[in-house]
């Protein structure tokens, strides 16, 4: 999942996404309307954690643009007023959801999480493929039957390959879905995920590395084989170098 958090009191704005990184959501900041609008049309995000009460350019304006615009987006409204007429007239502008300063950090993931399944295609709470799951509501993984003790990145990794249901997940998919914005293959963090990954799992290995265009779990291969020694060590690694998001 990939949230947007657009505040202007920076170190409440710094929290959240700090809070949201440690539960393995990929969160980038914004502090006024008008870089919220820049990161917008550059990247694609799932929830939009929107201060109502921006300076400059509103955050109502923000909103209409994202409902104007047909972008997938949803958004979660902030606001320090809590009245009736203040709620109604966020949900009129299109927003998603409405949370009122101050508020627990429990109740905004939770609302972000449920914001998010809404985004996606409806999947259900345990994805399972080749003898790997993970549940999406507990943070849990396993491998036929055995835990798995997965830092936030490589959970994040193993679930977008899960919900690619086999499909090939390409690098530069992988990082706009994981990571933060900026983050380069240059800086080996996929890399090194990916092999910590790859090692917890163990053998036979399931992550299969397609060159050129990226990696899939449990993707058979055209001789049947499943995947290669190559695909293990992740020696073609379908990302291109200097790719940033």
């Amino acid at each position: 999942m990939r949230v947007l958090v657009v505040e202007d009191e920076e170190f409440l704005a710094e929290m959240i996404a700090a809070g949201l990184r440690r539960d393995a959501v990929a969160a980038d900041v914004a502090h006024d309307g008008q870089a919220a609008l820049a990161k917008l049309r550059l990247g694609a995000y799932d929830v939009l954690i929107l201060d109502r009460d921006l300076p400059g350019l509103h955050g109502d304006e923000v909103c209409r643009h994202v409902v104007q615009q047909g972008l997938l987006t949803r958004v979660l409204m902030l606001t320090a007023s809590g009245t009736v007429r203040d709620r109604v007239d966020g949900l009129g502008l299109g927003a998603d959801d409405y949370l009122t300063k101050p508020f627990a950090y429990e109740e905004l993931l939770a609302r972000v999480l449920a914001l998010g399944r809404r985004a996606r295609p409806a999947l259900p709470p345990v994805i399972e493929r080749a003898g790997v799951a993970v549940d999406t509501a507990r943070r849990q993984a396993v491998r036929d039957g055995r835990p798995l003790a997965l830092s936030r990145k490589e959970f994040a990794v193993l679930e977008v390959l899960l919900r690619a249901q086999g499909a090939v997940v390409s690098g530069d998919d992988l990082i706009e879905e994981v990571w933060e914005e900026h983050t380069s293959y240059r800086t080996n963090a996929v890399r090194v995920t990916l092999s910590k990954l790859r090692a917890k799992l163990g053998d036979p290995p399931v992550i299969e590395t397609v060159p050129g265009a990226g990696y899939r779990l449990g993707g058979a291969r055209p001789d049947g084989d499943g995947p290669g020694p190559d695909d293990r060590h992740g020696a073609a690694d379908g990302l291109r170098p200097g790719t940033a998001r």
